[in-house]
């Protein structure tokens, strides 16, 4: 006589991949593309590798993003842009009576350096392409929110002068930004090892710029 013999369960393999969502599979493309960029630049990165750290096909990243350009700007451009909106958003206006004028600049030195070393490859990603792919980047808008700082920063020190400025605002602020963003973006190259601890650069940082902003300052007879 035959034994019933027990049905075996049919199992499914844990190994078999889920399909993923149209927004998870955004995101794993942004994530790896903008590790990508910050790791070999515009030139140097390819989306044959963002797809693949992406744990997606290249055909399905053109899906959703139709060139490099684009997905450079996604992932990098439109990200820093926002991050500078958000930084320039939290600074606070002349009008605050909490600290004198002197100490919101010196506070907010400090700041744009904490914020230009957080976002460093981020921008230095985008500086790199700008020089080394100019036609690449056609594609690019300008950071807006860049522009929004800079007519911000002119605006209030164009306020705390009466007459001619010995150096035109505008200008100003653009030369003290870039000033903070070079010594960020090129620390190891500028500052070699033993030359001075990192208090002491933010400290030579703050008194230059502080300089720069207090010539204008020193024509008007007042003090920043």
């Amino acid at each position: 006589m035959l034994k019933n013999k027990r049905a075996r369960p049919v199992r499914i393999s844990a190994k078999r991949k889920r399909l993923r969502s149209t927004a998870d599979n955004l995101q794993r493309i942004l994530r790896a593309a903008a590790h990508e960029f910050m790791a070999c630049g515009f030139t140097g990165a390819t989306t044959a590798a963002i797809a693949r750290n992406a744990e997606v096909t290249e055909a399905q990243l053109f899906r959703y993003f139709s060139s490099k350009i684009e997905l450079f700007r996604e992932a990098v451009f439109k990200p820093l842009n926002q991050h500078f909106l958000d930084f320039t958003s939290s600074q606070p206006t002349d009008g605050a009576p909490a600290e004198s004028r002197r100490d919101k600049s010196h506070r907010y030195i400090s700041e744009l350096q904490q914020f230009l070393n957080q976002h460093s490859k981020l921008l230095m990603s985008l500086a790199v392409a700008q020089t080394y792919a100019p036609g690449s980047m056609d594609g690019i808008d300008e950071i807006d929110s860049l522009n929004t700082y800079f007519e911000r920063g002119a605006s209030m020190m164009a306020g705390r002068m009466v007459g001619k400025p010995k150096v035109d605002p505008n200008l100003m602020v653009r030369v003290s930004f870039a000033a903070v963003l070079g010594c960020v973006l090129f620390k190891d190259w500028i500052f070699p090892a033993g030359l001075a601890g990192d208090q002491e650069i933010s400290s030579a940082i703050k008194a230059f710029v502080m300089d720069g902003i207090n010539a204008n300052a020193q024509e008007n007879r007042g003090a920043c």
